[in-house]
């Protein structure tokens, strides 16, 4: 099923057209191993317009629970989480991807993102932000809900990004 994407056009920043939304889950999406509130229908609301991955080392061991009913998450399997993270999302379409992280080990993730036209997002979703993720993404902002939100709500993305 082909989706219709999201359309974020940015004065001096550019367009992006979202097609794919790929993101960390511990600390970014969840918090203490939890789905913070406001994720989880905010995540279904996105699917009819982004295909959706999950890509994390599951510190707590809930993300396929916590997810149950909207994706089956990709659990890390190597010790160098950074490096597996960056090589599963060369294998998209990156200036058609969103990510999100908010760990040192999203770090490459959010660069190759960035550095190949797509949108890099680093998220505080409460267990804190690493400086190198934030230095490698686009957009830093406090919340799970928030981050998804700026893919609903694409003025406040625009407004953020904006020269």
């Amino acid at each position: 099923m082909n989706k219709s994407g999201i359309l974020i056009e940015t004065p001096g920043f550019g367009a992006r057209e979202i097609h794919t939304i790929v993101s960390d889950y511990t600390g970014t999406l969840s918090c203490g191993g939890r789905l913070t509130p406001g994720v989880r229908e905010k995540l279904v609301t996105l699917l009819d317009f982004v295909d959706i991955r999950i890509v994390s080392s599951d510190s707590f061991g809930t993300a396929t629970e916590e997810l149950r009913g909207i994706v089956k998450p990709d659990i890390l399997s190597t010790e160098k989480h950074d490096l597996e993270k960056q090589e599963y999302v060369k294998h998209l379409d990156l200036p058609h991807v969103a990510a999100f992280g908010n760990g040192n080990n999203d770090r490459l993730l959010l660069k190759t993102v960035k550095e190949s036209g797509g949108l890099a997002i680093a998220v505080d979703n409460g267990e804190g932000c690493a400086i190198d993720a934030l230095l490698n993404a686009n957009l830093f902002i406090v919340g799970g809900a928030n981050a998804l939100n700026l893919l609903l709500e694409v003025r406040g993305c625009k407004a953020t990004l904006r020269f």
